[in-house]
């Protein structure tokens, strides 16, 4: 199952600062914490998903790589989040270490008056670029062109007609939220929801833009030069900040997030960040041995066949593969050795070959067997 962004799971911007993700997880924590909703599996997998989200982005380390890797920056793959595996525990852990402990049972419940009006902010872009191998093997810098919602010159943005003012939301009084109060058992509790009227805004629009009718954007378009790095694979993606959709009325952008793909290669196959060329020789060339070039993801190279080469060897060509994307070095360059067979042999050709099948030299050993068990090792 994909994972959800964790920016999206606490309802925050990527560029939410800690406070904004303490708060975000404390306001879900409280919501979905299994002991006010006995029973219900959804409410467990949100609260599990929260704390998730919470132990990623609250942590300096963690967070730059998700920014940067996406779920692949924080589990399998990077060697100091191998295995990262959020259950029930964990996510319970994590809330009684926050100390929400007390505005569980109530003593928190008269918080939050006076929270500051939300704006909404402005969706994701997800876009996909395809790469060639030799793009990802250097690193590439690429100009994308973007549709998207940006903010309306007409009205700077504020969704109203000029010289008129939003007005405070009669539902929530201006305040954003929708509160109520109930008693348990367990004590009071305060349930804060977003005013579906202003959208937490806190103000509505009397007199709308007559060019972006109350939204403070439209339609429109822009170009961002994005570089990146070497050694992504497909699956990888990379977060650009505020280049999103405008929000509406002045809210933050959204981000772009660029997906990255990896176009097939006519040469080479990847297997990580090495990859596999099959070189295809005659039979003449594997048996006297030769020096051949064949191509890299950087030109032209010369490769010595040694005498003898059986068919489906692999020889290794060290740093001639994909750079490492965390770490120094390159993978390497398999190449897989196979012959080629005629299939149309004049009479001459015919009588040389079976001559020579009647050589003691060309009747296959019965070690050859061993010899084609240890190639296949390499590929298992």
């Amino acid at each position: 199952m994909t994972k959800r962004d964790y920016y999206e799971i606490l309802g925050l911007s990527r560029d939410a600062g800690d406070d904004d993700v303490k708060k975000a997880y404390r306001k879900l924590a409280m919501q979905y914490h299994p002991d006010r909703n006995p029973g219900d599996k959804e409410a467990e997998e949100r609260f599990k998903e929260a704390s998730e989200a919470y132990e990623i982005l609250k942590d300096p380390q963690k967070r730059q790589r998700y920014d940067a890797y996406g779920h692949a920056g924080v589990k399998g793959g990077y060697d100091s989040f191998a295995g990262f595996d959020f259950d029930l525990s964990d996510a319970l852990r994590t809330f009684m270490s926050e100390g929400i402990f007390g505005d569980f049972f109530g003593a928190g419940a008269g918080r939050g008056q006076g929270r500051r009006r939300a704006q909404q902010r402005g969706s994701d872009l997800q876009l996909r670029i395809a790469l060639t191998l030799e793009e990802i093997a250097s690193g590439v810098t690429k100009k994308i062109k973007l549709r998207k919602l940006i903010k309306c010159d007409t009205c700077s943005g504020s969704g109203a007609t000029q010289g008129s003012q939003p007005i405070n939301c009669t539902a929530c009084g201006g305040t954003g939220e929708i509160r109520n109060v109930s008693r348990s058992f367990f004590g009071q509790f305060v349930n804060v929801s977003t005013c579906p009227q202003c959208h937490g805004e806190g103000k509505v629009i009397k007199d709308p833009c007559v060019s972006c009718h109350g939204e403070g954007r439209i339609k429109g378009e822009g170009t961002i030069e994005v570089t990146i790095p070497a050694g992504v694979s497909t699956g990888n993606y990379m977060t650009i900040r505020n280049e999103g959709n405008a929000g509406p009325r002045g809210g933050a952008p959204g981000d772009a997030i660029l997906l990255i793909e990896e176009k097939e290669h006519k040469a080479f196959d990847r297997h990580g960040d090495d990859i596999l060329y099959d070189l295809i020789l005659s039979f003449p060339q594997l048996a006297l041995g030769d020096n051949v070039e064949i191509p890299t993801l950087k030109g032209k190279a010369e490769l010595d066949i040694a005498p003898g080469t059986q068919v489906g060897k692999i020889l290794r060509m060290k740093g001639k593969g994909i750079p490492h994307l965390k770490g120094h070095g390159s993978g390497d360059q398999l190449v897989r050795v196979m012959v080629w067979t005629p299939t149309k042999l004049s009479a001459k050709e015919k009588d040389l070959l079976k001559e020579l099948a009647q050589a003691e030299n060309f009747v296959p050993p019965k070690s050859a067997k061993g010899i084609f068990e240890k190639i296949k090792e390499v590929f298992s």
